[in-house]
C-alpha cells in the first residue's frame, strides 16, 4: 500500500504537489473552525474530553447525595457520616469516521482555471460527523450501548395537563397562562423532587413551542410568556432544541428542565474531530476524518426533568 502511495503522488508534478499541499493546509484549518447553530449538543450539553485518546470505555456512577450534619455533643463520638451513594455504570466508547477526496483531475482543473479547491466536500465530511455526534447525544445508540440526553431512563417526566383548546395538551392550544404554568411546572418539578438539592437552569423545547412563546402577549402585561417567563425565574435560561421535537413517547414533543453543569452531566468526546493524512488512492487523494465519542453520562438524574406533550 505505502509503494501504492508513491506511485500515485507521483502523478503530480512539482507544481501540482505545491498547490495541493498549501490548499489542503488551508482547507482543513477552516474545516476544524466550521461550527452549526442547528447541532446544538455542545452548547446545551457539557463536553468532556478527559477521557483522552485510546480510551475504549467511561466508568461513571450515578449519584444520590445522603446524610445530615449535627450540633456535636460529645467531641470524642463518631460524627454523622454526610456522603453520596450511587451506583457504577460503564459506558462504552465508539469511534465515529468519514472522509472526503479530490481526484486528480480535480487537482488538475483547479490549477488550470486558477480556482482553490472545492472547500465544500471537507465541510460536508465535518457537517455528517458534527450530525452523528448530535444524533447519539440527544438520543443516544442503543444498538451500540451508547447513551442519549432524552433516553435516560432514571430521570423523572410526566405529562403537561390536557386543558388546552379541544382538551389538548400542546402550547399551541392554551393560553398565555397555560403555557406559563406548564413552563413553571416542569422548572420548579427539578426543586421540588429533591427537596430543594437541585434547580434547573435550563430549559429546552422544540423551535415551534420557542416560537410560540416568544410572540405570544400575556393578557393584561405589556410582555411575551417568554420575557415574563424569564422576569419571574432568575438564572433559567430558555433554549431551542430541535431534537425536543417528537421526543417524548408516541412522538410527542417535549421540554427538558436541568442544570447545564459539568457536574450533572457531560458529553464525551474523548477524541475530538480529527482529519489523518492525506492518502492516495487509485487517482485519488482522501483524507479520512475521525472521532470518538461515549454518549451522554447523566450523574444525577433529579437535576432534570421532562414535560410531555406540549
Amino acid at each position: 500500500m505505502k509503494h501504492q502511495n508513491l506511485q500515485n503522488a507521483q502523478r503530480l508534478d512539482a507544481n501540482e504537489q505545491i498547490f495541493f499541499a498549501r490548499e489542503l493546509e488551508s482547507i482543513k484549518a477552516k474545516t476544524y473552525d466550521i461550527r452549526y447553530p442547528a447541532l446544538k449538543c455542545r452548547e446545551l450539553i457539557p463536553v468532556s474530553f478527559e477521557a483522552g485518546s485510546g480510551a475504549k470505555s467511561i466508568t461513571y456512577r450515578q449519584y444520590d447525595q445522603m446524610g445530615m450534619a449535627k450540633i456535636i455533643a460529645n467531641p470524642g463520638a463518631d460524627l454523622p457520616r454526610a456522603d453520596i451513594a450511587g451506583k457504577e455504570f460503564t459506558s462504552p466508547v465508539h469511534p465515529l469516521g468519514d472522509s472526503y477526496g479530490w481526484s486528480l483531475f480535480d487537482i488538475r482543473a483547479a490549477i488550470r482555471a486558477g480556482v482553490p479547491l472545492q472547500q465544500r466536500k471537507a465541510n460536508a465530511a465535518k457537517r455528517a460527523m458534527l450530525q452523528a455526534e448530535n444524533e447519539i447525544a440527544f438520543f443516544g445508540d442503543s444498538e451500540y450501548g451508547l447513551p442519549g440526553l432524552f433516553n435516560n431512563p432514571n430521570i423523572p417526566s410526566d405529562s403537561v395537563p390536557n386543558d388546552g383548546a379541544g382538551s389538548l395538551t400542546t402550547f399551541a392550544s392554551k393560553t398565555a397562562d397555560q403555557i406559563l404554568r406548564d413552563m413553571n411546572k416542569c422548572v420548579s418539578d427539578v426543586f421540588t423532587n429533591t427537596n430543594g438539592v437541585e434547580m434547573a437552569n435550563t430549559l429546552i423545547m422544540p423551535p415551534a413551542q420557542y416560537a410560540l412563546i416568544k410572540a405570544k402577549r400575556v393578557p393584561d402585561l405589556s410582555t411575551t410568556v417568554l420575557k415574563h417567563f424569564l422576569e419571574t425565574n432568575p438564572g433559567v435560561s430558555v433554549e431551542w432544541c430541535n431534537e425536543a421535537k417528537g421526543a417524548g413517547p408516541i412522538g410527542v414533543d417535549i421540554m427538558m428542565a436541568y442544570d447545564r453543569n459539568p457536574d450533572k452531566l457531560t458529553l464525551e468526546i474523548p477524541t475530538d474531530f480529527e482529519q489523518l493524512p492525506v492518502e492516495a488512492r487509485g487517482i485519488e487523494f482522501i483524507v479520512n476524518c475521525i472521532q470518538t465519542i461515549g454518549g451522554v453520562i447523566i450523574y444525577y438524574p433529579l437535576a432534570f426533568n421532562i414535560a410531555e406533550g406540549i
